[in-house]
């Protein structure tokens, strides 16, 4: 699952028809590997399964090709088709396989193989499925109106950061790719605000033979708040980065094999050679209460998405999260993968620099501050489904906001490491000598870590 809508405080903007579709009785399961001694790839020949720019990032980074990268056995595989499964997605970092199955009876075959730890369902297919709007383009007006300041409507969650003065020293992302992973990018392709927008490629992880512009919004929004570059209407805080969109929730149902869906995702970003993922989704509880999350789980580890986004990390992959939106509901923390290891955890603030009370708060289990810092979460400027400009709450877009400044951060400064990177927004941020559960280490002044970056480049190259 993720911040699902009704969490994030948005409404399903997108038209649904037709009556409810049957479906069949399937079955999707988490199957964990004990090994990959089958593999037919080598560490020698990282080329075989990565791409140059994923090598040349970990490279950049001094960080080592190892066997969690090497891709999960298909000897293995194989022998769970025969079985009767079908394979749907795999994470080689976490050696897990998902497969698809019309019988339970089918996946408890598979522990009869010695190559299988366990088996965990995933998914069971839901009663109905809603059919999606045919004309959804009918939706886009594509109107709107121009503003005298030059980021449009965009202007205050960038200027809270001092993101304006990385644009203006140069720094739009200009040869950062950034991974949007989210559950849809609804008309994204009908908009003419998006016009001057790079989207590299897209791939939906949910169902591969959909049309990624034809599912939610929300992904859309998202995109919105970094890619946007329509001068005095809205420009977005990396409006020269380059875009992959990536889609992993399905709003239908919420069970745990969007966490599969996700790290498949992630895992994908990482081998294009993405600088960045950006995440505005979150998991704690599930259609099937079994499967919930509880706090001492926050580690960082136990959620497979946590677990997948603590790996991207030790791959030189910055993942920027959005924290929750679960401030004033029971649960009241931030939710995984939030938690995980090295990664940026953003809350959301209004544009005075007071924190949300849906904010999720931290910290994780193991004590370490969360969120890290904070963003625009409060009436931030989005696209709206009518391809004009719209405002939206959420902390699903206080991570965008700040993922593009982030991005323009790294273009100016290309040789931080991933922790480096953290840890000079973490100085930056104006409550960096005394960070709490609330509002982490506080807002970040990005000119100010600009200017960190340049001191420790220079601290260490005098060494």
């Amino acid at each position: 699952m993720w911040m699902k809508v009704n969490r994030i405080g948005l409404a399903l903007l997108f038209l649904l028809c037709g009556s409810s579709v049957s479906a069949e009785s399937l079955y999707k399961y988490r199957v964990q590997l004990t090994d990959k001694s089958k593999s037919v790839h080598s560490l020698e020949h990282p080329e075989t399964f990565l791409s140059e720019r994923a090598l040349a990032r970990r490279a950049s980074q001094g960080v080592a090709v190892d066997s969690t990268d090497l891709p999960v056995c298909r000897a293995y595989i194989e022998r769970l088709e025969s079985q009767g499964g079908k394979y749907i997605s795999s994470s080689k970092w976490n050696n897990t396989v998902l497969m698809q199955v019309p019988d339970e009876a089918i996946a408890l075959r598979f522990l009869d193989n010695s190559f299988v730890r366990s088996i965990k369902k995933v998914w069971v297919s839901p009663d109905s499925i809603m059919p999606r709007n045919k004309d959804r383009k009918e939706q886009v007006k594509n109107q709107w109106k121009k503003q005298d300041d030059y980021y449009g409507m965009g202007a205050e969650q960038i200027k809270i950061h001092h993101g304006d003065s990385l644009h203006l020293a140069g720094f739009k992302g200009k040869g950062i790719q950034i991974a949007v992973i989210d559950a849809g990018f609804y008309n994204v392709d009908a908009m003419k605000i998006f016009k001057n927008t790079t989207i590299l490629g897209t791939h939906d992880f949910v169902n591969p033979s959909s049309d990624i512009y034809g599912e939610h919004n929300h992904g859309m929004k998202v995109l919105s708040c970094m890619a946007v570059n329509t001068p005095h209407v809205m420009v977005g805080t990396a409006p020269e980065a380059s875009y992959w969109l990536l889609r992993s929730e399905d709003n239908d149902t919420e069970q745990p094999v969007e966490e599969d869906n996700w790290a498949a995702a992630v895992e994908f970003a990482d081998s294009v050679g993405v600088d960045i993922v950006n995440t505005s989704l979150g998991y704690y509880s599930f259609d099937d209460p079994i499967d919930n999350y509880t706090y001492r789980q926050l580690d960082g580890h136990t959620s497979l998405m946590a677990a997948s986004a603590s790996y991207a990390a030790k791959k030189g992959l910055l993942v920027v999260c959005s924290a929750g939106n679960s401030g004033m509901d029971e649960w009241k923390k931030i939710t995984p993968p939030a938690d995980a290891e090295d990664i940026l955890t953003i809350g959301a603030i209004d544009n005075m620099g007071v924190n949300a009370a849906f904010s999720s708060i931290g910290n994780t289990a193991d004590g370490r501050i969360k969120p890290d810092v904070m963003a625009m979460g409060v009436h931030s400027a989005v696209v709206g489904v009518d391809g004009g400009t719209a405002f939206a709450n959420g902390t699903s877009f206080a991570s965008p906001i700040f993922c593009g400044l982030v991005a323009c951060l790294w273009q100016a400064c290309p040789w931080l490491t991933v922790r480096q990177l953290i840890q000079v927004v973490h100085e930056a941020s104006d409550r960096n000598a005394y960070p709490d559960n609330i509002y982490g280490y506080g807002v970040t002044d990005m000119w100010k870590a600009y200017q960190l970056a340049m001191k420790l480049k220079a601290d260490t190259d005098g060494k």
